[in-house]
């Protein structure tokens, strides 16, 4: 276990901490947010199912907003209401419901687990925080937490980046929060924080108030129900740290969660010192040559060929107009020559690189990726037939198109 923080950014005082709970668990039964998960969770009485709820919704929630989720998640338990529903839906289902969420092996391990508990744990949802992260792919620490808490009322905390940017407020805590040991420190934090009878509302609380009042930037300390425990707010109204029983004196020494000697306190930024934003990884660049096939349809409406990906990696086991990754500064004449190549392997038959008609580039940028589609048409006079031997392909029209798992890049490059 790591070492206990210095007292300035310790939850030393149980009678702070009491007030701190009633103080947010109010706040939060007063302005919480209407959603989707939260009313079925609340009402639905079988714990299976309302661990199923609570399950499908952080899955989803993970690096996507909320309003995204909103009707995506309605859709999905409308098809598949129960574990039992979804185990018995085909991967392609689940990438046609999931397209546009991004992350695609998010759904993909989703449905894979489900299969898991109906096939393995006789239908029934892992009830604590442990057995969840164990025994469920795809489950971690956070999500482990949030479904033990929410539906089954286990008293564990939550770590989220909402949680730590108020636990970084409310206890000036300025070391690099990406740290693993830092990590540690916040995971202690949330535990003893957490209210024992109602754990599942306090996680959601403290989740709220950072994606609702202490946000990134212009947070609306005015409005914080727990302003009166946030150190960083007493520094930027009073100067300095605010004194605790058996201060020690942070900052000076090193203090493993102060901010470094080298990035002092900018009294312009107030609270939104913290927490400290580390250097970003830049995402490495990609192109891709791709090309959009059309042939008429039997009443003239065209078809466009859709290949699909491999099953592992990015996207996978989503379908694409067929594309090949680009060594970088490659000229445009030798693109089209490796693009005609690559498309006589899905036609059976040769395709000449001059008949490719250059479109323009698009760009979509993944987490970890800055992509590049340089897109290419080419229209076919008569049917083509596919390769039955080769990977799966079909033809579609527009509408079939936006209808099947593609992802928002291959909707731009369309």
């Amino acid at each position: 276990a790591p070492a206990p923080p210095p007292a300035l950014h310790r939850f030393s005082d149980p009678g702070e901490v009491e007030a701190l709970r009633g103080n947010l668990l109010a706040w939060y039964d007063r302005c919480k947010r209407d959603l989707p998960w939260r009313a079925l969770a609340a009402a639905e009485p079988d714990a299976d199912r309302r661990g199923y709820a609570v399950w499908v919704s952080e899955i989803m929630l993970q690096q996507t907003q909320v309003a995204t989720v909103v009707d995506y998640y309605n859709r999905w338990m409308q098809k598949w209401p129960t574990l039992q529903a979804l185990a018995q839906a085909s991967l392609e289902e689940v990438n046609e419901l999931w397209a546009g969420l991004g992350y695609y092996s998010r759904g993909k391990r989703l449905q894979e687990a489900a299969r898991k508990v109906v096939s393995e744990l006789a239908g029934h949802m892992p009830r604590t925080a442990e057995d969840l992260q164990k025994l469920l792919p795809g489950v971690g620490r956070y999500t482990a937490g949030a479904i033990a808490s929410i539906s089954y009322g286990q008293a564990t905390g939550v770590v989220d980046g909402n949680v730590i940017r108020v636990l970084c407020r409310l206890r000036c805590i300025g070391a690099d929060s990406s740290s693993p040991a830092v990590i540690d420190q916040f995971w202690d934090m949330a535990n003893a924080l957490v209210d024992r009878s109602r754990p599942g509302d306090f996680n959601q609380a403290l989740m709220e108030l950072g994606a609702t009042v202490c946000v990134p930037k212009a947070p609306l300390c005015g409005e914080c129900p727990v302003k009166q425990h946030c150190r960083a707010r007493h520094r930027k109204l009073f100067g300095k740290p605010a004194p605790v029983p058996d201060v020690e004196d942070c900052g000076v020494g090193d203090c493993p969660l102060c901010p470094p000697a080298t990035e002092p306190w900018d009294s312009s930024l107030g609270v939104t010192n913290f927490p400290r934003k580390a250097a970003k990884k830049q995402p490495r660049a990609m192109r891709t040559a791709t090309c959009v096939l059309e042939q008429r349809g039997c009443r003239g409406a065209p078809k466009y060929l859709i290949v699909q990906r491999p099953s592992s990696g990015l996207l996978a086991g989503l379908w694409e107009f067929p594309s090949l990754p680009l060594p970088q500064d490659l000229q445009e004449e030798k693109e089209r020559e490796v693009l005609a190549d690559h498309l006589q392997a899905w036609m059976g038959q040769p395709v000449a690189a001059k008949g490719l008609q250059f479109i323009g580039e698009v760009i979509h940028i993944f987490s970890h990726i800055h992509q590049t589609y340089v897109v290419y048409s080419l229209h076919l006079d008569g049917d083509v037939t596919l390769d039955p031997a080769s990977s799966p392909s079909r033809w579609v029209t527009e509408e079939e198109f936006h209808a099947s798992a593609v992802s928002t890049a291959m909707k731009k490059v369309l």
